[in-house]
């Protein structure tokens, strides 16, 4: 756990010194949960936001984007069930006068369980070598047994007391546990209590005609509420999605974990409208092609699954989590949700307008059903981010921190360096900095020696380093340098521009999932 800990605290670090995330007013103490995206940082998220925008659209020819605004009619929020079902189980300690998510308190419990299930695995795994095998050793072994078992009944309780909002079942599961502040270590709680999410806000001139609003706890009622509108202007045929990405706004009391869980923050949402009957396989099928989006930034298979819902939201038929392991352990990163026709019938109810679909083929009209995907972008970043950072020991016994971003995403793709500030060096790479900023962005540096640059530019996790020096003025020819590899090769100066094509352009990552 210790060891997870400072990882984390090297991601939070290197975040703000390598120019990826910085405390939000930081002049001013800050904002709690509240960051600003740094000049690497906000490359790295348009990169991402692009990279899921292409799949999600451009390479889908019934799907369309959409930008809604922030602001909406407050009655969109009573009709999606924001206003009476959006709120979180709180709990307060009353020594360290801490307040806590009833629900994240028990699921660290189990968090701490799974640890020593895998403390049993890698034990086991030394004592067997090759021959062992994971999943039998999980299914048998009676210890592990033994904590799976407790695990699953602790959350199927939750789940059960939350669905049935017994939220007095919900501490008495904390204390039967002997759940301890993470503070102060007292066990003295207060009953659980449910807290609102949604943050308050005025529209208007004056006080007294002002419109009470609420900013947009997420971004999936702004395409519900068009549906129609994109429907018909673009004449799309059942099954069709609507994509969009953008900010939204909770007033989370226990934000924590860096940029995973934010008062604002940015979703990549994309709601499919189908025909109802179809729901369960366009579901397995959004499932399947979200996780291989995932798998194609090559990230290692292992550290994603699926967590499908115990306790299911009122709108839904069927719910999944795709999971990835953080540095603090396996955490939700995207939604796969059906969410059955709530939605539409709910907003046809409310505003007295019909938002139905006319089949021309089966002659008749329908609510359609809807298959979410949801993903935060400012999660996935930290996935992304936390996964890519690592320190290596090389061959001469010394070590180097370097960011192995996927290419396709680091904000910088080359960083082009003059071996010394002087014999037309500088000039050269300046030249080339001219022609590849077109097509890339591509940094200049010049400053220490180029070893410390090398190890300057992994850090940041810029991909490429082309060095130009005496020879080039003879032959036109570089050194660049792979970061990953560290491997240097000596190419033309033209040749430049489709080597590092090849290595970032997104045709060649998404490939990966056909």
């Amino acid at each position: 756990m210790a060891n997870q800990e400072d990882k984390f605290k090297k991601v939070i670090s290197h975040a703000k010194e390598y120019g990826y995330v910085f405390q939000s007013s930081e002049i001013y103490d800050g904002l709690s949960a509240v960051y600003d995206y740094a000049q690497n940082g906000v490359e790295l998220k348009n990169n991402i936001r692009d990279y899921w925008w292409k799949a999600m659209v451009q390479m889908h020819d019934n799907i369309v984007g959409l930008d809604t605004a922030i602001f909406m009619h407050p009655t969109t929020w009573k009709a999606s069930g924001h206003v009476d079902a959006f709120s979180d189980p709180l709990i307060d300690n009353k020594d360290s006068k801490k307040r806590y998510r009833a629900d994240v308190l028990i699921e660290d419990y189990c968090a701490k369980i799974e640890t020593k299930i895998n403390k049993e695995v890698n034990k086991a795994a030394k004592r067997f070598g090759d021959a062992f095998n994971k999943d039998e050793f999980i299914s048998t072994n009676p210890r592990v047994v033994a904590y799976q078992e407790k695990i699953n009944a602790i959350l199927s309780r939750m789940a059960k007391s939350l669905e049935d909002e017994d939220l007095a079942d919900v501490k008495a599961l904390i204390e039967e546990l002997e759940i301890a502040d993470p503070l102060s270590g007292s066990k003295n709680w207060t009953d659980v209590k449910q807290f609102n999410l949604m943050f308050g806000t005025k529209l208007g001139a004056s006080a007294e005609t002002a419109m009470d609003l609420y900013l947009r706890p997420e971004t999936a009622q702004g395409i519900f509420v068009n549906f129609s509108n994109v429907q018909k202007t673009g004449r799309m045929k059942i099954p069709f999605g609507i994509a969009q990405t953008g900010k939204a706004f909770r007033n989370e009391i226990v934000a924590r974990q860096f940029i995973f869980r934010m008062r604002e923050f940015e979703q990549m949402e994309m709601q499919f409208f189908v025909k109802p009957g179809t729901q369960a396989e366009w579901y397995e099928k959004w499932k399947e092609d979200r996780l291989k989006w995932h798998l194609s930034l090559g990230m290692g298979a292992e550290n994603y699954r699926f967590h499908d819902h115990e306790k299911l939201a009122h709108y839904a038929d069927a719910a999944s989590d795709i999971e990835f392991k953080f540095p603090f352990g396996f955490k939700e990163l995207e939604g796969i949700h059906s969410r059955t026709d709530f939605d539409l019938k709910a907003h046809e109810e409310f505003s007295g307008k019909k938002l139905q679909y006319f089949d021309h083929e089966e002659n008749k009209s329908y609510v359609p059903y809807v298959v979410e995907t949801s993903i935060g972008l400012d999660r996935m970043f930290l996935a992304v981010f936390s996964h890519s950072l690592v320190e290596e020991e090389l061959e001469n016994g010394t070590t180097r921190t370097v960011l192995k971003l996927p290419a396709v995403l680091a904000p910088t793709k080359a960083a082009i360096l003059p071996l010394v500030k002087k014999d037309g060096l500088p000039e050269i790479a300046h030249n080339i900095v001219e022609d590849l900023k077109w097509d890339f962005n591509v940094a200049y540096d010049e400053k220490d020696a180029v070893g410390r640059r090398y190890r300057r530019q992994d850090a940041a996790g810029t991909p490429f380093c082309i060095t130009v020096d005496h020879d080039t003025l003879d032959d036109n020819t570089v050194t660049i340098r792979h970061r990953d590899t560290m491997e240097q090769q000596r190419v033309k100066i033209e040749d430049l521009r489709d080597i590092i094509k090849q290595e970032v352009d997104v045709k060649t990552w998404l490939m990966r999932m056909l």
